[in-house]
Formats: structure tokens, sequence, C-alpha cells
């Protein structure tokens, strides 16, 4: 059973933060394609169909070990995979509704905000081309793979939020997991990359399934 959810009012404006890649842009086949090009430059294995499957059940931090990167090298990857999705943003396209669900958000009085592991000016750029750039609030870039609790507790102290009023969304478990570390609501959509029982298996506050979802529950 979904639990009531209060939309934003002049009292207290909701706070909805939306992940990036998977859960806005529909980024999947780029990012496979860049990340076989960096495994080939830094010499790691390719991600190939049956490898993608079974990494979408997993874990983030199981993908990592499975995908034997060493952690040292995590940040220059990251670096070097921001950079090549630069070139792909024009070609990136929104998830299907989501253009639609942000409009409703913002109408209903929602604060909206993006963390990403994806570069601050390629999100800004996709937003941009996409006419959805005066939708957001902010957009921040989280250093880490895995660090974007720590984002979201700055945002929350910089903007002064009540953790009960923020909803932060996203495709993958690693953004369940920052949701709970952060002690915000987790909406977790099954639109993006890992697949819903693994997204189920870590218990975010509510699983959504397509971004009309989202609207219902967050503008009743």
């Amino acid at each position: 059973m979904i639990p009531q959810v209060t939309a934003g009012s002049q009292a207290t404006v909701g706070t909805v933060i939306f992940d990036f890649d998977g859960t806005i842009a529909d980024s999947l086949a780029a990012g496979i394609k860049i990340g076989n090009q960096l495994a080939e430059e830094f010499g790691l294995e390719p991600i190939t169909m049956d490898k993608l499957r079974r990494w979408q059940n997993l874990s983030s931090q199981q993908i990592l070990k499975e995908a034997k990167i060493p952690f040292f090298r995590i940040p220059r990857l990251l670096s070097r995979f921001r950079v090549e999705m630069n070139r792909e943003v024009p070609q990136l396209s929104p998830i299907p509704g989501i253009q639609e669900a942000l409009q409703a958000l913002k109408q209903n009085g929602y604060r909206l905000g993006i963390v990403s592991s994806n570069s601050e000016n390629n999100v800004w750029a996709f937003l941009h081309a996409r006419q959805l750039d005066h939708l957001f609030d902010f957009v921040v870039s989280s250093p880490r793979v895995l660090g974007k609790n720590k984002v979201l507790k700055r945002l929350i102290k910089e903007y002064q939020l009540h953790p009960d009023h923020v909803f932060y969304i996203g495709d993958e478990t690693r953004d369940v997991e920052a949701a709970h570390k952060t002690g915000v609501k987790s909406i977790a959509v099954c639109w993006g990359f890992n697949s819903p029982h693994a997204l189920r298996s870590h218990n975010p506050d509510f699983l959504l399934r397509d971004p009309q979802e989202l609207v219902a529950l967050l503008c009743p």
C-alpha cells in the first residue's frame, strides 16, 4: 500500500531530486558504447549483452567487483566517461513520458533538482536541448560513483530542506542506497538500468514502472 504523500504547498514545498542517466535521459545504449570504448582503452573486459543482462540484476557494488575495476582507476574512468558522454548528449532522448511528469510536478509546486554521476555540463546541455532546463532549480554532479548520499546531505543543509519532504528518484540500486543513507524517501524506477527484482531487494519506499505513476503518486 502506498502511504499518503503531501504535495508541495506554500507552507512546505516538496523537493524531488532525480538521477539523470536512465531516469530522465535514455542513455543506456550510449553508456554501453562508451563503456566498451573505455574497456579497450583501459584493458578491461568488454560489455556483452549477456553480461549486461546479468548486471541488471546485481547491485552497483557487485557490478564493480565483477567488472574487476581497481578502485584507484574509477575516478579516471568516470572522468573519461563524462568527456565521451558529452559527444553523445545531442543524440540522447528523454525517457518517454518523463517530460510531462516533470512539468506536472513543477506545476504542483515541487522544487526539482538532479544529482548525477554525469557532469553538470552534460546534464544542463541535455536539459537545454530538450527545453527542460527552466524546470530545475539545481543540478549537482557527484564526484564518486557510490557517493551520492554525501551530495544529497549537502543539498539538504544548503537549501534547508526537511528530509521528510524530499524524494530521490533513480533507476539503480545505488540510488536507493543513497536515499536511505540520507534519510529521504526513495523512489526506484523500472525504466532504467537495474531490474525490478534488483531494485525491490534494496527496499525502496516506492517502486514505479512508468512516469505516469510518478505523477499519480506525488500529485494525487
